[in-house]
């Protein structure tokens, strides 16, 4: 069946979390204390997030992870597959929790501080990639990040490569990356901070080439507010962000992640495919949490027309 006449299917290799907010007026800074902040309990983990935005994006979604022998872990498989995603190889992993992330979100534009505790994620491998060649052997395309093991993500990799499939790393949190792993990449997603952190260079235009150099064949650079930056080749493009009230920051670049993924994977070209990843996470940072925050492709779509005039 040709791709046209079918669902995009996307295979998301990453972590799953509980993502405990507290909403601020402010960020606190070393030292300080801020009071009456709101308790937020959602699903998260950018792994699980960017599979929730894939499949409400229109993708036939299966996820590739670890939880814990815990009710967390239960929860959060429950929640992937009432978003109809294949969790087959979403496993139970015992003597270690399920995933948990301390968020802290505040200020004017809704910023926020995240730490992740050593969880279930950190024991995905090698051998549960193997596991799950099925879901690679179908796919259109497959999607990683750094939540989980680099051995893990490199087997991801190569798996994408052994079917010929392309194979997107959004590097977050960002850790140096062998080049080897670099080569395999068809589409690298930092935000402006890790690409700094992997290349040295503040200036987003600079980084997106000195990654571009390493080897990677296409890099799609988040920039917040201001929307993102497309570098392929000797091409170099923005997206602006329409500007929208900023509720809640958490999740956005696994929106974006999500909706990058799924439109490539359509067919669709680079530039179109960021223009609505773009539009899908504007939408996202209006509304509170992470996987609840995502947008469905309607919404999408009214948003891309509406900016066209």
């Amino acid at each position: 069946m040709a791709l046209k006449d079918r669902e995009p299917r996307i295979v998301v290799v990453g972590s799953s979390n509980r993502d405990l907010a507290l909403l601020c007026t402010e960020l606190p800074q070393p030292g300080q204390t801020v009071r009456g902040a709101e308790l937020q309990i959602s699903a998260g983990g950018k792994g699980a997030n960017q599979a929730v935005a894939a499949a409400r994006a229109g993708a036939a979604v299966g996820f590739i992870g670890l939880h814990g022998d815990d009710e967390w872990g239960e929860w959060a498989r429950k929640g992937l597959e009432r978003e109809g995603i294949d969790c087959r190889f979403f496993r139970q992993c015992s003597g270690v929790p399920s995933g948990v992330a301390l968020i802290l979100i505040g200020g004017r534009e809704k910023e926020n501080i995240i730490a992740v505790a050593r969880s279930a994620n950190d024991e995905l491998g090698a051998e549960d990639i193997e596991q799950a060649e099925s879901l690679f052997a179908e796919a259109d395309l497959v999607v990683a990040q750094l939540e989980i093991p680099l051995g893990a993500v490199t087997a991801a990799a190569e798996m994408a490569g052994r079917f010929k499939i392309p194979f997107v790393l959004n590097p977050a949190p960002a850790a140096p990356l062998p080049a080897s792993l670099l080569r395999r990449v068809d589409t690298l997603v930092p935000n402006e901070t890790e690409a700094e952190t992997l290349t040295g260079e503040a200036d987003p235009e600079q980084a997106a080439g000195a990654l571009l150099a390493r080897g990677c064949r296409r890099v799609v650079l988040t920039l917040g507010a201001a929307g993102a930056l497309l570098a392929e080749g000797d091409i170099i493009r923005r997206f602006p962000a329409p500007a929208v009230q900023p509720v809640d920051t958490v999740g956005a670049g696994d929106c974006f992640m999500g909706w990058l993924a799924v439109e490539l994977a359509r067919g669709l070209t680079a530039s179109q495919a960021a223009a609505h990843a773009v539009a899908a996470a504007s939408l996202a940072v209006t509304r509170t949490g992470a996987q609840e925050a995502m947008p469905y492709r309607r919404e999408v779509e009214r948003a891309v027309k509406r900016s066209r005039g």
